[in-house]
């Protein structure tokens, strides 16, 4: 932007979109002063360099301002945890199943996770199989996005919703 503009010569656009063709960097500054705008270097690869003239902090805050209502409309999904023993009981579970269930309408992830302690770590297919019928009792409400596997001490799955509901 305007004195850190090292090359000898640019191709200028002028603030209207209009080409003013290529010329000495000097001179070029010296019209975008007389409008009173700066000179940046839009395109620095090309042979010579593109600058246009216009107003630097006019095009700094439409783009802020551009990159802010992009982020408006962007939905942001989030990834909630229910945690989970072997030895869970099955009034427990189905509470924690309708939790599942709600966090799959108001369009999260849910990640359903199985900690197993001690003596449990013997009987895995045990965490497995309740991990197994979980995801089959929520059925076509979610699909798979993570398939059952062991971390350690803990066996997890990640559900994500079917269909995709704008919050």
């Amino acid at each position: 932007m305007n004195f850190r503009i090292k090359v000898p010569e640019v191709r200028v656009i002028a603030s209207d979109g209009k080409q003013l063709g290529v010329m000495q960097t000097r001179e070029a500054l010296r019209i975008a002063q007389e409008e009173g705008y700066d000179l940046v270097e839009v395109s620095p690869t090309a042979r010579p360099p593109v600058c246009k003239i216009m107003d630097y902090g006019k095009y700094k805050y439409e783009q802020e301002k551009k990159r802010r209502e992009a982020k408006k409309h962007q939905a942001v999904v989030l990834v909630k945890e229910v945690k989970l023993r072997p030895t869970t009981d099955e009034h427990d579970l189905q509470t924690k199943l309708k939790h599942v269930k709600r966090f799959l309408e108001d369009g999260n992830k849910a990640k359903l996770t199985v900690k197993f302690r001690g003596r449990e770590m013997a009987h895995r297919d045990l965490g497995e199989a309740l991990l197994k019928k979980l995801i089959a009792e929520i059925g076509d409400a979610a699909k798979i996005d993570q398939p059952p596997k062991f971390e350690g001490k803990m066996l997890s799955a990640v559900l994500a919703p079917n269909s995709t509901k704008r919050t």
